[in-house]
């Protein structure tokens, strides 16, 4: 990416050329840096590209892990995790700046004091080094230079006791370097036990403590007030890992800066904005209170002040109603809830796709929706079009340029130029020829990695991301089963050639999704291996995806799946990636799904299943009967017997697990409920397959709207209506996913050279 932001690929790539040397064969060595853990991680680096590109003086703040989140093996059909060394070998594009380290504390006591004014002393604490490396991040051609800070925890050199003649002094010193080094160590590392869950806990604080100070130190050196703290800076709480910037930047400026509650709390939320990511339960953090007061008792006093502070506003907005008060505080149930803190101390709330902020309005966060009617509002994700479509795919970025001119890199509005063309054969023509190419090179690598020989005439459908229940990956495979026995019972069977392509981690721990990559990875070594098949149906799992992977499988896949239980996705960003390079999706009416089909038409995609509203009322009344599904649907009861049949290797019981968790463990995300209308919605994507000019022009079409999702327009969103950032003219007219703000916005300009600085935080492990 920075060859091609400082415009200069072109030029590198023809002076390796005459040395000999192949620029591909380059990038294809350099390491995935191992700083998130799917959508989330990359939709961070997408933020930071598109603040660069729009002149935003914007820096990302993250952890530097020592080791990403597991390299993925299958062995017999399972998954295997292997340490990331992603910096076994240095990063070169990072900078170390030891001379901008700050400390971080940990456990201690803290004392009062009076001596005229209340104040704080905190007291045999731990002390951590937070030393920053810098990466930074080019804008595309236009002289801007953003970073993304990440923070090394360091020993404090006072802490080294160690000699010959005191041992123990020397095995506590091995002791704290080796707790000190582990705060980034790992990514996502195991909370299911104390010491796991402290470790996540310093993690989160570490990263907030230590990019605040930065902040603030960056303020003392430019001689600004800090009277007027959000008059020039913006911290930005990517999801709740973050969270904890609100009581720490309490704690700087009452402690450090002798701020009073009241200036301070007002600095505090006026500077911060939040961003939720998600409704999932599990997703929505809470913390024990005993946990955090022994870890951050500084921290766990100024939480306490800020949740007793916000019930007495409650309690003088709805007095007596102790239930709404208890559902809404920040500290209950001897927990600290880090979403509603978040929500507290910001002045903007955001959920990031229409439908996922009105069920954050209307359901998940109603109350505070209530209570705070003008701190809530939308902002689509976005992903960035110059990585996922410019340098992924060169051919098509060459054919739009032809097309519609250069500047649709810098302005991706412009994609729409290529409407007058996606039924025109010539151009249908050339984008069918870059898609087989690249179809034919993922067909190589598959080849190549897994002895599996595909056809690039048949249909590629991609199914890629973090297994998990709500994902719905084993909702495909059974419908992958049930194609099979199809064409078992027929062999002349007139279908389509499908080939499905399967791709992402279960975490550790999480044993059901661990058992479907073993269900999936058996299911495709049962048909690849029946001749009686032959080459109608393929089934590929390729193993440790990553974004190199996606970059080979975006211009080279035809359907993409975004199958999601429908409320449970809040955005998702894939589908995004998919449509800039043609493909079609096939998916649930979430998250973006809903923004997609509203821009492209429903021409143009295949939905299907349950609406959001209805998945909700359906879990408020308790969930459905799956076995009614079963007993209604001879393809379900066949397909879920097969499970515990024998059927595929590793005995009847293999699959059992999953065989229950859908008959006696209630389908919680509803894969059978939702079963036919999937096979029914397959069956209209090998319909239009078959009309080779309608999908061609399905897929130019994709590509001509798909410049709404880029992170540009996003973050133009977030510059002008959270960040109060203003540019000094308009330059150019842009589709805004909300459709008012671009009306109130004069067409939605793009900030070039904005009056405020914005600093972002990311979450804890992007």
């Amino acid at each position: 990416m920075y060859l091609i932001n400082l415009g200069i690929r072109d030029t590198v790539a023809a002076a390796l050329f005459d040395l000999g040397v192949d620029l591909g064969a380059v990038e294809d060595v350099e390491e995935d840096p191992g700083l998130g853990n799917g959508g989330l991680g990359r939709l961070a680096a997408c933020y930071l590209d598109s603040m660069a590109a729009e002149n935003l003086p914007g820096h990302g703040c993250g952890l530097r892990y020592r080791y990403g989140f597991f390299e993925q093996g299958i062995v017999d059909g399972r998954q295997i995790e292997v340490p990331d060394d992603w910096l076994k070998t240095g990063f070169i594009y990072e900078f170390r700046r030891p001379e901008e380290a700050v400390e971080v504390r940990f456990g201690g006591t803290v004392t009062t004091e009076i001596n005229g004014k209340l104040s704080y002393r905190h007291e045999n604490y731990e002390s951590v080094l937070a030393v920053p490396y810098d990466v930074p991040f080019v804008g595309y051609r236009n002289d801007t230079v953003n970073a993304l800070r990440l923070w090394s925890a360091e020993p404090h050199r006072t802490e080294f006791v160690c000699s010959a003649t005191r041992r123990n002094d020397c095995l506590k010193t091995i002791d704290y370097k080796n707790a000190v080094e582990a705060i980034t160590s790992i990514l996502y590392p195991d909370d299911s036990t104390r010491d796991g869950r402290v470790l996540r806990l310093k993690q989160q604080y570490f990263l907030t403590s230590a990019s605040l100070q930065a902040i603030l130190h960056d303020i003392d050196r430019r001689g600004l007030p800090l009277a007027g703290l959000s008059d020039h800076v913006a911290i930005h709480i990517n999801d709740t890992h973050p969270a904890l910037a609100v009581p720490e930047l309490m704690r700087l400026l009452i402690d450090e800066r002798g701020f009073g509650w009241d200036e301070a709390w007002q600095l505090t939320v006026g500077a911060i904005s939040y961003t939720n990511h998600t409704i999932l339960p599990e997703a929505l953090e809470t913390w024990p209170a005993d946990l955090f007061q022994e870890l951050l008792p500084r921290i766990h006093i100024i939480v306490n002040e800020i949740n007793e502070r916000f019930c007495r506003e409650l309690w003088q907005r709805y007095p007596g109603d102790w239930d709404r008060i208890r559902a809404m505080a920040v500290l209950a149930d001897g927990a600290v809830r880090m979403a509603h803190l978040a929500i507290v101390g910001s002045h903007s709330v955001n959920g990031v796709a229409q439908l996922h902020t009105r069920i954050l309005k209307e359901r998940v966060m109603s109350d505070f929706h209530r209570f705070y009617p003008d701190r809530f509002n939308n902002k689509t994700n976005g992903v960035t079009h110059r990585r996922f479509l410019a340098k992924t795919n060169p051919q098509l970025a060459e054919l739009i340029a032809g097309t519609v001119g250069p500047d649709w890199i810098t302005f991706p509005c412009d994609l729409l130029g290529l409407l007058p063309h996606a039924d025109d054969p010539a151009f249908q023509d050339k984008l069918a020829a870059i898609r087989r190419h690249h179809k034919s090179k993922l067909a190589a690598l598959v080849r190549d990695n897994t002895g599996v020989r595909l056809d690039p005439d048949a249909l590629f459908d991609t199914h890629v991301k973090r297994i998990h229940g709500y994902k719905r990956q084993l909702m495909n495979a059974f419908h992958i089963m049930h194609l099979y026995n199809r064409l078992k019972a027929d062999p002349g069977l007139d279908i389509a050639p499908r080939v499905f392509l399967f791709g992402g981690k279960a975490a550790p721990a999480y044993q059901l999704a661990k058992l479907a990559i073993k269900f999936i990875t058996a299911l495709a070594g049962v048909i690849n291996n029946d001749k009686t098949v032959g080459d109608k149906l393929k089934v590929v799992f390729l193993e440790n995806y990553n974004v190199s992977l996606l970059e080979l499988l975006l211009p080279a896949t035809d359907v993409n799946e975004q199958i999601p239980t429908a409320s449970r996705e809040a955005c998702g960003t894939g589908n995004m990636k998919f449509i800039m390079n043609g493909s079609v999706i096939i998916g649930t009416l979430d998250g973006g799904n809903i923004e997609i089909m509203n821009a492209v038409g429903e021409d143009n995609i295949v939905t299907f299943g349950l609406t959001a509203d209805e998945v909700l009322t359906l879990y408020e009344r308790g969930g459905y009967n799956p076995w009614d599904v079963y007993n209604a649907d001879p393809r379900v009861k066949t397909v879920l017997d097969q499970l515990v049949s024998g059927f595929l290797p590793g005995g009847p019981d293999e699959y059992r697990p999953i065989f229950d968790s859908f008959l006696h463990h209630g389908d919680h995300f509803l894969v059978l409920k939702d079963f036919a209308a999937y096979v029914d919605a397959q069956k209209e994507i090998e319909r239009r397959w078959r009309d080779r000019r309608r999908w061609l022009g399905m897929c130019a079409r994709n590509i001509a709207h798909s410049g709404k999702f880029s992170g540009d327009r996003t973050f133009t969103e977030y510059a002008l209506d959270i960040w109060r950032l203003r540019p000094d003219t308009p330059v150019r007219c842009y589709c805004s996913a909300d459709e008012d703000f671009a009306r109130s916005q004069s067409g939605c300009i793009l900030p070039r050279r904005p009056a405020l600085q914005a600093t972002l935080t990311n979450a804890a492990y992007n």
